[in-house]
């Protein structure tokens, strides 16, 4: 509402729906006729690079989006449009679950492991695949953290000066999209790094 009776339009990013662990949000859809909702394969169908996804628009707005759309791009490659029906299938959706509930037993691994370093997040994350940390107990510096943490133990996480304008200087993001094993291996690395500063 205060959106609206300021003359602007609620643009909602939900690529990331799916990928939640706890309690599912509701859609932006479901709170307004008038907001668009921007969607993909990419993220919760693992159709990274497939450059597949959709838009929710409110009716208005159909047929400007349309014209602009036809001077764009013609169509999503077959290939993809076949893929992204059989998304849809009950069969891929129990794969995808199982792939949701594979990626929240990763994160609890990360959480507790890196708790005890004292590097949990302010917030746990409730969907997607990586972790948000506080790095000021060890560094202000996530550029040379990352850089020294990728040198001396070979493990690679993100500076958080890439998402971040403000904070992102003592913040990094770690992914868990990988094993638990390997996450589990990560741990004791970044542990026996951080000892060292």
């Amino acid at each position: 509402d205060t959106v609206a009776a300021k003359g602007g339009d609620v643009i909602v990013d939900e690529i990331y729906q799916g990928l939640n662990y706890d309690d599912a949000p509701l859609s932006a859809t479901s709170l307004s006729d008038d907001a668009f909702v921007v969607n993909s394969f990419s993220k919760y169908f693992g159709m990274t690079g497939w450059r597949l996804g959709w838009l929710v628009a409110p009716e208005q707005a159909v047929e400007p989006l349309t014209r602009l759309a036809q001077n764009v791009f013609l169509a999503a490659p077959t290939p993809s449009q076949h893929a992204a029906l059989a998304a849809f299938t009950p069969e891929c959706r129990d794969i995808l679950e199982t792939r949701r509930a594979t990626l929240k037993q990763r994160r609890q691994v990360l959480l507790d492991g890196l708790a005890e370093l004292g590097l949990a997040p302010d917030l746990p994350p409730q969907g997607a695949f990586y972790l948000w940390l506080d790095i000021s107990r060890y560094s202000r510096d996530s550029q040379a953290f990352c850089e020294r943490l990728l040198v001396e133990e070979n493990v690679a996480i993100t500076p958080g000066i890439d998402f971040a304008v403000q904070g992102g200087e003592h913040h990094v993001r770690i992914a868990f999209t990988n094993d638990v094993a390997r996450l589990q291996e990560a741990v004791v690395r970044i542990a026996r790094f951080v000892s060292r500063l």
